[in-house]
């Protein structure tokens, strides 16, 4: 396994601890206890893959972090991994086969695609040595988490999925194929995907995952996993920004009626990547809901 390894230090004063803290020989001035977080990173062979992973804390709540289209920890998940507690929480994310780092080989969409990562991301986190985990999942990465949670009812702790979607209708094609062109895109939304991918593989990617995800609009009821929603057990947030223009707000209203136990909150200018454009709101919603 290769491992990278960097260091993010902290540094505070605990509480309760000032009896036994050491004494400076400077009588004004007070020392502080360093603490390293550290930010470790490697790729493990899962399905025949090899798939990049990044973990930190050290928290006993563990926390996988799933990403959206062509996403990867490095791209979408910036302000989780940096800010969310690194006492509560593990954190792990990971770039699914195909994406950021866990390439070769290319990226391919068969018409299973969500089923295969959804396992890629459950059996990773089983060879990291974890065995009960709660799943963060935007777009994309909300969709692999709905069918990771269902089908390892025994596994997944909590759920919280924003930007997801459990089907493919008419106007969700619209808005797929309004998008498909990348040219037609802003230089700064170009930017990380090209600088991560190049130009043409990220082009050539990117219009897959369009038609692919256009191919679902011809399932009985445009199904990605609706099937599935029924048997998921655990305790679920559903995050949706009222202003955003990939997932129209049908969406979260059906995974809300369809998941038992399910509860949903609305973010009225949260768009569709408004974990990143509102991070601290997000952060302290993700704490409060992992915790209770």
């Amino acid at each position: 396994m290769l491992q990278e390894r960097s260091a993010m230090h902290v540094s505070h004063t605990p509480k309760g601890r000032r009896k036994n803290a050491a004494k400076s020989p400077f009588p004004s001035v007070k020392l502080l206890l360093v603490v390293s977080v550290v930010m470790d990173s490697g790729k493990q062979k899962v399905n025949g893959s090899e798939l990049f992973y990044r973990r930190t804390g050290r928290g006993d709540h563990v926390v996988l972090l799933l990403p959206g289209a062509l996403g990867s920890g490095q791209t979408d998940f910036g302000p989780q991994l940096k800010d969310l507690s690194k006492e509560r929480f593990t954190l792990v994310s990971y770039d699914p086969r195909g994406y950021g780092r866990s390439r070769p080989p290319d990226r391919d969409f068969p018409p299973d695609f969500f089923d295969r990562d959804a396992k890629d991301a459950v059996d990773l986190m089983q060879t990291l040595g974890f065995g009960k985990f709660s799943l963060l999942g935007w777009s994309d990465g909300g969709i692999t988490a709905l069918i990771a949670a269902a089908r390892n009812r025994s596994s997944v702790k909590k759920l919280v999925i924003w930007g997801a979607n459990a089907y493919v209708s008419d106007q969700d094609v619209k808005i797929y194929n309004a998008i498909k062109d990348v040219s037609t895109w802003s230089s700064k939304m170009r930017k990380p995907m090209e600088d991560m991918y190049g130009p043409e593989y990220f082009t050539r990617t990117w219009e897959a995952w369009v038609e692919a995800m256009s191919d679902f609009a011809q399932r009985p009821n445009g199904s990605i996993c609706r099937d599935v929603l029924p048997r998921i057990g655990c305790p679920t947030l559903i995050v949706h920004g009222e202003k955003d223009s990939m997932v129209p707000s049908f969406h979260p209203q059906y995974l809300l009626q369809n998941i038992q136990g399910s509860c949903l909150h609305l973010m009225p200018e949260g768009k569709h990547n408004l974990h990143l454009r509102f991070a601290a709101e997000f952060n302290r919603l993700v704490d409060e809901f992992l915790c209770q």
